[in-house]
């Protein structure tokens, strides 16, 4: 199956798991510590700067935190599961019809969290 020339340049082939994936999964393995970028990146094989976006944007999700030059995963295990689990869900998804298109999802996600998840006064 042919992939996109997006796809190919960014290294996200169908099958490998994605960088912030990798982070997610390497930060939560190892949860009792905290690490810098470029440690991460030595651990998971990948350059630092794309390890780097992708911490920005797991932190983004409050799926990682960030203290100085260290980052660990969320403290919020139950999060980073729930997360887990929609993403696995979508994949599930993208086999069965044919995938969803990022940049669709992304305009079409809230820019903020749902009414659900507000902390009540």
């Amino acid at each position: 199956m042919p992939v996109s020339i997006d796809e190919f340049e960014s290294g996200d082939l169908p099958g490998e798991p994605s960088v912030p994936e990798q982070v997610v999964a390497y930060l939560y393995r190892h949860r009792d510590k905290a690490f810098t970028r470029s440690e991460i990146a030595g651990a998971i094989d990948e350059a630092p700067n794309t390890v780097g976006t992708a911490l920005s944007r797991l932190k983004d999700r409050d799926l990682v935190r960030h203290r100085g030059a260290y980052w660990a995963v969320a403290a919020d295990e139950r999060r980073v599961a729930a997360a887990y689990d929609l993403h696995a869900a979508g994949e599930r998804l993208d086999e069965r019809d044919g995938g969803i298109d990022p940049a669709e999802w992304d305009e079409a996600a809230p820019d903020g969290p749902h009414p659900s998840e507000r902390d009540e006064d």
